[in-house]
Formats: C-alpha cells, sequence, structure tokens
C-alpha cells in the first residue's frame, strides 16, 4: 500500500483484491481524521454462493486502526465484476453511500433485464445521495468535487479530492488503455468525451484507477497522472480523433467477453450493495438466459 505524505495532498491509502483485481482506496484529511472509502469489495465465492467481508474487513481495520471518521462511502459507477461492500462499511463504520443520479437509468435497464417486481424501486433510493456533475463533494478540510464521465456506463463519476483523481473503470494505467463501452447504457462517442474531460485536469494530478490486470506480466500498479495518461494511454493520444477512438473501440469490445461476475454484481451493486430481498427464507440472484449484456448504443450513423 502507498500513502501519499504531501501535506497539499490528501493522504490516499488501496486496498487491492486480487480475485477481482480491483483497488479500493481510503481518501484521508490528516488535518481533521476524517475520509471517503471508494469502490469497495464484497467478497463472492461464485461456485458456492457464499458471502464473506474479508477485503472490507481490510478496510475497517485500518481505518479503525487510525481512528478515521469516515463521511462518504463512494461508488464510481455500478461496477459489473465485484460487488460493493457499501452497506457492510456504512452499518461498521459510519458515512453516507453516494454514486452518480444517472444509477436511475441503470436501474430501469436491468430491473428489466432481471424481471424485477415493483419492491425494487427504480428512483436511486437505495443510495443516500445521488450526485450529480460538477457537485461539490469535501472530505473535512480537502475540497472535493464530482465530474459525470458517462460513457463506460451512464453513471459513471470521476471523483476529484485535491490532486487525487479517482477514475473508477474509465481510464487504466496507459499500457492498459480505457474502458469497454458495449454494456447497456454504455457509448464509445460519450466515452471519448468523458476522457477529454478527465483529461483537461491539471498534469501533475494523481490518478488513482479501479483495476490493473498487469498487461506483460509487469508488477501491479494503481497510480499514474494525467499527464502520463494524455501522452502514453495506448488508446489516446494527440494524433487519435473521436472518430477513430469509435472505430477502435467498437471493434475492441466487439472481442471482448462479458465479466464472470457482472450477472450477481449489477443485482447488487443497482441496489446500493444490498442483496435482493429474501425469498422463501434464502436470497436468490437471478441468471438470465440467452440475454445479451452487450449495448449497441456507439453503433449510430455518426459512430460509423
Amino acid at each position: 500500500m502507498s500513502r501519499s505524505n504531501d501535506p497539499e495532498s490528501p493522504k490516499v491509502t488501496e486496498f487491492f483484491d486480487s480475485k477481482t483485481n480491483t483497488f479500493s482506496y481510503v481518501v484521508e484529511d490528516s488535518k481533521t481524521a476524517t475520509c471517503a472509502i471508494i469502490d469497495s469489495v464484497l467478497d463472492l465465492d461464485y461456485p458456492s454462493g457464499t458471502i464473506s467481508h474479508e477485503s472490507a474487513n481490510e478496510i475497517i481495520e485500518y481505518i479503525s486502526n487510525a481512528k478515521l471518521n469516515v463521511e462518504w462511502i463512494l461508488e464510481t459507477h455500478i461496477h459489473a465484476d465485484h460487488l460493493s461492500a457499501a452497506p457492510y462499511l456504512r452499518e461498521m463504520l459510519g458515512g453516507k453511500i453516494a454514486i452518480g443520479e444517472q444509477v436511475i437509468t441503470i436501474q430501469k435497464k436491468f430491473a428489466a433485464i432481471f424481471n424485477e417486481d415493483s419492491e425494487f424501486e427504480r428512483n436511486g433510493s437505495q443510495f443516500d445521495v445521488l450526485l450529480t456533475d460538477h457537485h461539490s463533494l469535501n472530505i473535512g478540510s480537502v475540497n472535493g468535487y464530482v465530474l459525470h464521465t458517462p460513457g463506460h456506463t451512464p453513471a459513471c463519476m470521476t471523483y476529484v479530492f485535491g490532486d487525487a483523481v479517482f477514475v473508477g473503470d474509465t481510464l487504466f494505467m496507459p499500457d492498459s488503455g480505457t474502458a469497454r463501452a458495449d454494456f447497456p447504457g454504455g457509448d464509445a462517442r460519450q466515452l471519448y468525451r468523458s476522457i477529454q474531460k478527465i483529461l483537461s485536469l491539471p498534469e501533475n494530478s494523481r490518478v488513482f484507477v479501479c483495476h490493473d490486470y498487469m498487461p506483460n506480466g509487469r508488477k501491479q500498479q494503481h497510480e499514474t497522472t494525467i499527464a502520463e495518461q494524455a501522452y502514453e494511454n495506448i488508446h489516446l493520444g494527440s494524433e487519435v480523433s473521436e472518430n477513430d477512438y469509435v472505430k477502435m473501440r467498437m471493434a475492441r469490445d466487439a472481442s471482448l467477453s462479458m465479466p464472470t461476475l457482472i450477472l450477481p454484481s449489477i443485482q447488487v451493486n443497482m441496489r446500493a450493495g444490498h442483496l435482493p430481498v429474501r425469498e422463501a427464507g434464502s436470497t436468490y440472484l437471478k441468471i438470465p438466459i440467452n440475454v445479451s449484456g452487450k449495448s449497441n448504443a456507439s453503433k449510430t450513423p455518426e459512430a460509423t
């Protein structure tokens, strides 16, 4: 785990879940002993259907030892590759669960896919706070705000706290490129424009990614900069136009398989990390058969 000691920067501590290649973060204002948790992980053993809390407990142990007060439990988007531990963390530590307001769009889309009944609210009420573009979001004395950066999903948000930028899946490390845009509600053209929005931030801003798949056998990495993304990201660069990016992204996405945990993840995460309502004494997750999880949103005349 790495930490920044720059007094003008929030302290950032990363936690890595090797099963899903996911980074969670604790962003800390040392002056006020307050913090936010970003993109937590609830452990799921898929073959046995067993839920556990090892990853979340690691975060709890760190926060408890550091005697921090949790203000926010933040989601960058509705993840398709891991379950959120947000409700468990709120129960144990306090804080408010927040996500982008376009989660409502995702709830409506996936409520149809999973044939949810009327008990599943499609208004974002499972979350404590729904965030909008440029919403002010501070951690203690650290000034922060939110950028709506859709494209990977409609609800994707980028969190900016001081010089620290948390991009979720929108950007990976420069040698891994950028997010896919073929999930329902995804759009490659929108993704390109969101990335340009992020790249307009100061070049020396620290960028923290949600996943690292360690291409070419390199060591695990989680932090880069806006400058490195702008000049070194394999999917971007000054020579890549919007149309070229859309063409590349659509072709690449067509070759990708769905994430292993997409079906359980979305059912839980669109409920803010809560499990579905119990039936006959047990909790169940649905597996729709022959229902495509891919989107055709980018296949427009302009994009082709």
